[in-house]
């Protein structure tokens, strides 16, 4: 294929024509004014699909940074009051119980001696009786199978 510099020179016009007509069909369909892209004005769609100009992009994150430091206790309103943390009373009553406990249990004796089976093991009287069952079940199947 052999395309000379002129034939190169049109398509790169046409070309530029496409984009041109691109971008001011956009710009009809989204209902604001033709005019040249630049790096302040916005460029692509939010997760709603709006644009935003960078003016409302600005008041938006000066409220979210209001927003963050009203949470964290710098500045703005009144701070919001923690929930569910103790009381320096609470955690001195609390230690002291505490203590109190594990006085206990050392005057006790240290740990509590563990029963001699696992829990859920089976014990032999229950391990028997189960075998006898499987066994019944099994001369069962048998006999049903060879009928």
């Amino acid at each position: 294929m052999d395309i000379s510099v002129k034939d190169l020179q049109e398509a790169i016009s046409i070309r530029q024509q496409i984009d041109n007509l691109q971008r001011r069909l956009s710009s009809l369909l989204r209902g604001t004014p033709q005019r040249p892209t630049s790096p302040t004005s916005p460029t692509a769609p939010t997760a709603a699909g709006r644009f935003f100009s960078p003016a409302t992009r600005a008041k938006l994150a000066a409220a979210a940074r209001a927003r963050w430091a009203r949470t964290r206790g710098t500045g703005g309103a009144a701070p919001a009051k923690k929930k569910g943390l103790l009381t320096p009373a609470g955690r001195r009553k609390l230690s002291q119980l505490m203590k109190a406990r594990w006085a206990a249990r050392r005057k006790a004796g240290g740990k509590q001696k563990a029963s001699g089976r696992k829990k859920g093991a089976l014990t032999p009287a229950g391990r028997r009786r189960l075998s006898e069952l499987m066994k019944a079940r099994w001369a069962a199947r048998r006999k049903a199978g060879a009928k």
